[in-house]
């Protein structure tokens, strides 16, 4: 007999999303805002990938992590953009259990590591600034790989923890997630078994790696503004500091939505506050970012001025 119930307890093959809570006659409007989002993604996403890949002049350290963060937007928008866009299009949004726990263990892989990353582009500016002649020593080619393939290995760490937990609940027959895609907190509050370990184990993982990270980056900038201040020109301490302004904003964004979602026990009971800071961070980011280093980034701008005249630098 209880193994009967047990069976019974898991026999849920597919969710259903049921997405934003609008009238019909405003899927399609939503459809076209979200395709213009997720276009303006991925052009600027790979054209900041394809500019820093073939310029020789942006073969540095920094812009190498800017290839990979504008990467990670490109394929953690990808795993929620495309299903979201087919779900506007159709009555039945079903996606199977396997598909929502790869959606989601993928998601969780990419937004954590690209939190790691955040702080390792912040190491790599005070590395530059702080101590400029051992910069090429700190930051050689292999460091910078072995700083981004940690940045992979801490993300893979948290997915595997969080997807593991999360796709061990029992749903009891209930199937319908108050979400666009396969979220946490969405699937936490469907499930018909007691979630206090799952809630536990998100907020202590998302403590964990938003204070990690976060602490991270701010005693970077701590010693990058004392090493600035100590500059004797004004022009010369906005010059300096200037390479750190784009990565400030996107950490200033991408922190702050996390840090709303996850790190805060309220965001569960919030459903329609959760779709709406959903949407800043898979989406909204991963479009704002590659603009934000363009038009702030001289380097950047330059580059593609070259390579729209036709200059094509050897990579």
């Amino acid at each position: 007999m209880k193994r009967e119930l047990n069976r019974n307890y898991s026999e849920v093959a597919e969710f259903i999303l049921l997405g934003f809570k609008i009238p019909p006659k405003l899927q399609i409007l939503l459809f076209l805002v979200f395709l213009l989002i997720y276009m303006v993604i991925v052009v600027g996403n790979v054209s900041m990938i394809i500019v820093i890949k073939v310029d020789s002049r942006l073969q540095t350290p920094m812009y190498f992590f800017l290839r990979n963060l504008s990467y990670l937007d490109l394929c953690y928008s990808t795993v929620i953009a495309p299903k979201t866009l087919a779900n506007f299009l159709t009555n039945e949004k079903k996606i199977s259990y396997n598909g929502c726990a790869a959606q989601f263990f993928f998601f969780a892989l990419f937004v954590t590591t690209e939190g790691f990353l955040l702080a390792v582009m912040a190491f790599d500016r005070f590395s530059a600034i702080c101590y400029p002649l051992l910069y090429p020593v700190h930051m050689s080619p292999k460091v910078c790989i072995q700083l981004v393939a940690g940045s992979y290995i801490c993300g893979s760490i948290n997915a595997i923890v969080q997807t593991s937990f999360t796709f061990t609940l029992r749903f009891c027959q209930e199937n319908k997630l108050d979400h666009f895609f396969c979220d946490v907190p969405a699937l936490i509050k469907i499930s018909c078994v007691d979630t206090i370990v799952n809630k536990s184990v998100l907020f202590i993982l998302s403590a964990l790696i938003i204070i990690t990270t976060t602490a991270a980056i701010l005693v970077s900038y701590a010693y990058i503004l004392s090493t600035v201040m100590k500059i004797p020109s004004t022009q010369g301490r906005s010059k300096t500091f200037s390479t750190c302004g784009s990565h400030i904003a996107v950490v200033s964004l991408f922190y702050g939505t996390v840090f709303f979602m996850y790190a805060q026990p309220r965001a569960i009971s919030s459903p329609e506050q959760s779709k709406i800071v959903a949407v800043f961070y898979t989406l909204i980011i991963p479009m704002l970012n590659p603009l934000i280093y363009s038009l702030r980034n001289r380097d950047v701008k330059d580059a593609v001025k070259r390579i729209l005249c036709g200059k094509w630098p050897s990579p």
